[in-house]
């Protein structure tokens, strides 16, 4: 092979090497744009748009929910709002999978520990955001009311420490 045939053939080489990298950073960037499994759709809400129900009999009365995604009784992600009323309290419990919570309005106080105890409550204000890993004892409070998001990886669940405290088992003059 002459010089002139090699030089064309390593142009030739390198032109090819460039067009199958541009075509596998276009496939790439389709891939990350694929739809999870629990995600059949674009999901775009307003505030506006949402349908708020009474919240799971898991939760003590008188919060308020809307599911923005997903299944939280099935395997895969989910986001929830819940709106709290004020003294809102939930007793210590954990969950079988971490917990995201945001603050969307007012203010969510959590702690840790297996017995519930004001003094060691932080105050998460708008934008405060807290994980709890799976399994630890937490509890939580919300003086003047807030609106908290929460996501998580389905199936949730959510487990008291003390099972006296379980709204599920209280009849309807304990609650």
């Amino acid at each position: 092979m002459n010089r002139k045939h090699f030089k064309l053939a390593v142009l030739f080489m390198a032109a090819f090497v460039i067009i199958i990298g541009l075509t596998a950073c276009e496939k790439q960037e389709k891939a990350e744009h694929v739809m999870t499994p629990n995600q059949s759709a674009h999901v775009m809400i307003t505030d506006a748009e949402l349908t708020w129900v009474d919240g799971p009999s898991s939760l003590p009365d008188g919060a308020t929910m809307v599911v923005l995604e997903g299944d939280p009784t099935k395997a895969g992600l989910f986001t929830l709002r819940f709106k709290l009323p004020a003294n809102y309290k939930v007793p210590p419990h954990f969950h079988p999978a971490e917990e995201h919570v945001t603050v969307l309005s007012g203010s969510f106080s959590m702690g840790l520990g297996e017995n519930f105890d004001e003094s060691a409550l932080k105050e998460l204000p708008v934008a405060g955001f807290a994980v709890m890993p799976t399994g630890v004892r937490h509890f939580a409070w919300s003086k003047d009311g807030a609106t908290i998001q929460l996501h998580g990886m389905g199936p949730w669940a959510i487990t008291y420490v003390n099972p006296a405290d379980d709204p599920r088992t209280l009849t309807s003059s304990e609650k």
